[in-house]
């Protein structure tokens, strides 16, 4: 090698990615790691040092993640308030009816949710074991979606529309249900979007109609006080 020459000597060979799927990130395979041991050892028995090992990380990995055990039955529907925000801000800088808009990032927002697998909490809390009040948690993060479509629908709608609230509560209430019954549905279902429009836009369609009729100048029937 003495005598060797810069040009001569040869590097050695970079390493081949492997073929096939990707590695999953530490946040995915900590989900995978939870929703195997919440099925098999129930929510309640399983620990945070299980779920780390289970994954292959640290407790201190696990917690830049989450912040706690319970987060790990909601983390897509959590992901999905962020991707949210992005489809309705992107929507916002289009000519586009609100209403369609809403209808549109919900079905965008869902079937890039659908990517990964459903979230086991939706089909199999009683298997793990997963009690009133933890599943009151995924209440607090459809209210998270219903805010987002609410400051979307208030910066667009004009004066004497319908409540911004009223409408994106209705919203996520019938996308709820709609992802419910996606999550059952088994294999060779449809994907989520396809699944929200159908609950979703008679909702909308209501309401565009009233916001139409307010433009218009219609009254809204009184209320008869006995019935």
């Amino acid at each position: 090698m003495a005598g060797a020459t810069m040009g001569s000597v040869s590097n050695p060979p970079l390493p081949r990615r492997a073929s096939g799927r990707p590695r999953a990130s530490s946040k995915e395979m900590l989900e995978e790691a939870a929703a195997e041991l919440f099925v098999e050892n129930t929510y309640e028995r399983t620990t945070i040092e299980q779920i780390a090992q289970r994954a292959g990380v640290s407790r201190n990995t696990f917690f830049n993640y989450f912040a706690s055990k319970s987060d790990l039955l909601w983390a897509r529907l959590d992901d999905g308030v962020d991707l949210l925000a992005e489809r309705l801000a992107e929507a916002s800088t289009h000519p586009i009816d609100p209403y369609d808009a809403v209808e549109r990032s919900i079905a965008q927002t869902l079937e890039g949710l659908a990517r990964g697998p459903a979230p086991l909490v939706l089909t199999q809390y009683e298997v793990m074991g997963v009690d009133d009040d933890l599943r009151a948690g995924g209440l607090a993060r459809a209210l998270r979606h219903a805010e987002v479509i609410e400051r979307f629908l208030a910066s667009r709608l004009g004066p004497g529309s319908p409540s911004a609230r009223a409408i994106s509560l209705a919203v996520v209430g019938a996308t709820a249900a709609a992802v419910g019954e996606w999550a059952t549905a088994g294999p060779g279902r449809e994907g989520p979007g396809a699944y929200a429009v159908v609950a979703v836009h008679p909702v909308l369609t209501g309401f565009r109609s009233a916001d139409a009729s307010a433009g218009d100048g219609i009254e809204p029937p009184e209320v008869v006080e006995g019935l």
